[in-house]
């Protein structure tokens, strides 16, 4: 029997066959953990635009909503709807806008050509020494925080999302909260906008974003070299210019869904569904649905149109998607300007997570 809710087995096992299955005969599946398993793209899009009926407010993960809920609620815009969360997506929004990230995004082609640079010397682990570097400098300087942190918060989130241990997931997730609550941040594109929240509010939401806006990217980096290594006659595409930049970052985020899932709580009986029942929405699964995707188990950069939902959907569309969008836009461009073959050297390793997908070590040779 499947375990949806074991960390372990998406790092272990590939499901494709598992959702094709569920597309094919069960598409809205009781798990016998006790929840709904959503996997047919228009489903998953139907339950995001559907807040009333399909609520954030009692978390938006399963591992919350298992649990009982996030304590976040209503302050934390992710675990939010309604009033409060357009009067905290408004106030937030304005620091990710491609204006206001104009100046940060000038920075991060820079950084991601050196850090390509220095990776194409030889062998190195990708996801260590390129994608664990450039997300968390540029929630950093999002957040304006101080660059001699960064190692140490880097750390801290992957322990909190993508820990083994429990007890060390608890601990990181709190020393976040402990370090925000006693850091000062510098003049940023973030910081002038905190004013206008609480301080409950300031802590919950820098907490959010540095989680979601570090591990997601960083996954979906390391996933795009595992991928171009896997695919030699796309990345030679790549290289050559016979796909546009724009598709290729798209299809990227498609195929590697560094978010498993979203998670939401029914208000209201809306059969099958019944008030109360924790609903899952899975990516994983909608990303490759037949029925939206021609040849959804190929890796085509060139893929268009590509309407993926590795950002969500509806209200709860990902904040910060422009921003990640940038940031594997410059990794592809480095790579291009950098390296001609890529080959994987050693055995790559996964995150063990029921919400995370990816890879947590990627040694490759980079020429």
């Amino acid at each position: 029997m499947v375990n949806l809710a074991d960390p372990a087995l998406h790092a272990s096992q590939d499901l494709s066959g598992f959702w094709r299955k569920l597309r094919r005969d069960d598409p809205i599946h009781r798990d016998p953990g006790g929840f709904w398993v959503v996997t047919r793209h228009a489903d998953v899009v139907a339950i995001a635009r559907d807040p009333h009926t399909f609520t954030s407010e009692r978390g938006n993960v399963l591992a919350s909503l298992l649990s009982g809920g996030d304590t976040g609620s209503g302050a934390m815009m992710a675990v939010s709807d309604g009033a409060a969360h357009a009067r905290l997506r408004g106030i937030l929004g304005k620091a990710f806008t491609p204006k206001a990230l104009s100046v940060l995004a000038t920075q991060i082609a820079l950084s991601a050509k050196t850090l390509v640079a220095q990776a194409a010397a030889g062998e190195t682990d990708f996801a260590r020494e390129v994608s664990a570097r450039l997300p968390i400098a540029v929630m950093g300087s999002l957040l304006g925080l101080p660059s001699a942190d960064w190692g140490y918060l880097a750390s801290l989130t992957e322990a909190a999302l993508a820990g083994q241990d429990p007890a060390g997931t608890w601990r990181a997730r709190n020393e976040i909260l402990v370090y925000f609550a006693s850091t000062t941040t510098d003049p940023g594109v973030l910081p002038a906008l905190l004013s206008r929240l609480s301080e409950d509010e300031i802590l919950l939401n820098c907490y959010s974003l540095l989680l979601g806006g570090d591990q997601t990217t960083r996954l979906a980096l390391t996933g795009a070299v595992a991928a171009l290594a896997c695919h030699p006659a796309q990345w030679q595409q790549l290289r050559r210019g016979a796909v546009a930049q724009s598709t290729a970052v798209e299809e990227v985020l498609r195929w590697t869904t560094p978010a498993l899932h979203s998670g939401r709580v029914v208000t209201r009986d809306r059969p099958p569904f019944r008030t109360g029942d924790i609903v899952t929405s899975w990516y994983a699964s909608a990303n490759f649905d037949e029925e939206e995707f021609a040849e959804p188990d190929r890796f085509d950069l060139g893929r268009t149109p590509n309407r993926h939902l590795t950002f969500g959907h509806g209200p709860h569309f990902c904040l910060g998607a422009h921003l990640a969008r940038v940031e594997i836009a410059a990794v592809l461009e480095a790579l291009r300007e950098h390296v001609h073959t890529i080959e994987v050297t050693g055995a790559p390793r996964r995150v063990e997570s029921n919400f995370l997908s990816g890879y947590t070590s990627l040694p490759v040779t980079l020429r």
